[in-house]
């Protein structure tokens, strides 16, 4: 079977790669590598004899997985980064509209469901607003707002305890 990498050589992850519950100390559905993430091939195997098998060491993350050739591409090919990524929930920046009706207004809650990157425009996403699935420019969503952090505050001592019974 013929590899399309090798040995040592800088490759790009172009899918998130999530655990699917062969990684130690992680649970199934974990992030594992983020899509776009450069790493290097340090070993080269077989899926039921028919799908190449990349071991793959991403430095930064100091983690090791392996990856099917179809996932990778030179770490050196052309890459569009995104802010998005499948699962994420983002805010609509302004109102879409269809035919001239406006169907999801400015604000709406919506869920990233694919990331396309190869559109001469730029990165656009396939999101799902309550009742409708709109392609979007990246420059027209907004990630979902961080709750505040919850301040912790000591509960008063009252200096009163129950008596036992």
């Amino acid at each position: 079977m013929k590899t399309r990498f090798d040995y040592g050589e800088a490759v790009r992850v172009t899918r998130n790669v999530r655990d699917d519950g062969t990684y130690p100390g992680m649970d199934i559905g974990d992030l594992l590598v983020r899509r776009g993430s450069i790493g290097t091939v340090i070993e080269i195997g077989t899926f039921l004899q028919d799908q190449v098998i990349y071991t793959v060491h991403f430095l930064d993350l100091d983690r090791i997985v392996g990856c099917r050739e179809e996932e990778l591409i030179p770490a050196d090919a052309p890459w569009a980064p995104s802010r998005f990524e499948s699962r994420d929930k983002v805010v609509a920046g302004r109102s879409f509209a269809v035919r001239g009706e406006v169907v999801v207004e400015r604000g709406a809650l919506g869920e990233v469901i694919r990331v396309v990157r190869d559109l001469p425009e730029g990165v656009h996403y396939h999101v799902n607003f309550p009742g409708h699935m709109l392609v979007i420019p990246e420059a027209s969503l907004e990630p979902l707002p961080r709750p505040p952090a919850r301040s912790r505050t000591p509960a008063l001592a009252t200096g009163h305890e129950e008596d036992a019974a």
